[in-house]
């Protein structure tokens, strides 16, 4: 799956942009960055449409690019589910509505949830010449940390980047509430920061303990294996248009974006069988290949020989965060 904006979402945003200050977007990012950073919600944050803009210029290609990956990997992990409707959590300007369209186009209805009123318009907006179930979204202005409210309920619940901003506290009573809106699969994607990791733990904790089976990235239930100061995260590297590059302060034509995720099922989704992760880029050296997995029985260092051509071959094709099965 490419990770560049869907033409029709990457159009729509470049007639947004038509007539505004690149220079006024730029420090608007920046600004908004910095609050994030702080600590900040979105609902201190984005206070109108320019802000919200100035955060899709500079968030949204990589947020997209993040959740494909993540949704490619549980797409092949999960060959047969099929899902039909989304539930897009905290959604902010629906990147992953338009990267779970991407990977599931038999998708026939997306709700998007946030608390933001102007990052609901700016979906809107750039959903105006969307795929059906996008351009039809359903808009639910409600705050996560809601008091318990029931969820709609879909076969695909996603929430991208959205734990960040929920106190500790209250992040396993959201994480059960979403797992209750899932009726297949519950997807969480978060920065690929060590804080970022240990939101996941601490919801992958909680989901196994409701009866939720681990899909991705981890290849078993039990206790994670890696010890701080290591985390679980990957990266994917994504095109910067000149726009996304001015409102980043960035010369890079590309950009590589950090991230961790959890992908929890429902029993019975069908599940592929385990296999291991490969936790960073593989070591070659003359010999052969060198990789550091996550496996079913814990973490374990795996060398691949050259004088072994089929599994060579297969290593030679591996990357960061794909998976290895022997």
């Amino acid at each position: 799956m490419s990770p560049d904006l869907p033409q029709p979402l990457r159009a729509a945003l470049e007639r947004e942009l038509e007539g505004v200050s690149r220079r006024g977007l730029a420090e608007r990012a920046a600004r908004t960055s910095a609050a994030y950073r702080a600590g900040q919600g979105s609902a201190g944050v984005i206070r109108g449409l320019d802000d919200a803009l100035a955060y899709a210029l500079a968030r949204l290609p990589a947020t997209y690019a993040a959740c494909a990956s993540v949704f490619d990997e549980a797409a092949r992990r999960a060959p047969g589910f099929a899902p039909r409707s989304v539930l897009d959590a905290g959604s902010g300007p629906a990147a992953a509505s338009w990267a779970a369209l991407e990977a599931w186009p038999g998708v026939e209805s997306v709700t998007w949830l946030d608390a933001s009123g102007p990052f609901l318009d700016l979906a809107g907006r750039l959903a105006a010449e969307a795929p059906a179930p996008i351009h039809g979204a359903a808009r639910l202005r409600a705050d996560l940390t809601g008091g318990g409210t029931s969820w709609p309920k879909a076969d695909l619940v996603a929430a991208s980047y959205a734990l960040a901003e929920i106190p500790e506290a209250r992040q396993a009573e959201v994480v059960g509430a979403l797992w209750a809106a899932a009726s297949g699969l519950l997807v969480l994607v978060e920065p690929g920061t060590p804080a970022g990791f240990a939101r996941l733990l601490r919801a992958r904790e909680a989901l196994v303990a409701q009866g939720a089976d681990i899909l991705a990235p981890c290849p078993h239930a039990r206790a994670c294996p890696l010890a701080a100061p290591d985390w679980c995260h990957f990266a994917v590297r994504l095109p910067r248009s000149r726009d996304h590059r001015l409102a980043k302060g960035a010369d890079a034509p590309f950009e590589d974006e950090k991230f961790a995720y959890l992908a929890a099922a429902r029993p019975g989704v069908g599940v592929g069988a385990a296999a291991s992760r490969v936790l960073r880029h593989p070591r070659s050296g003359k010999p052969g290949l060198e990789l550091r997995l996550c496996g079913p029985e814990g973490l374990e260092t795996r060398f691949v020989g050259k004088r072994d051509k089929a599994a060579h071959a297969r290593a030679r094709r591996l990357g960061w965060g794909d998976a290895w099965d022997a």
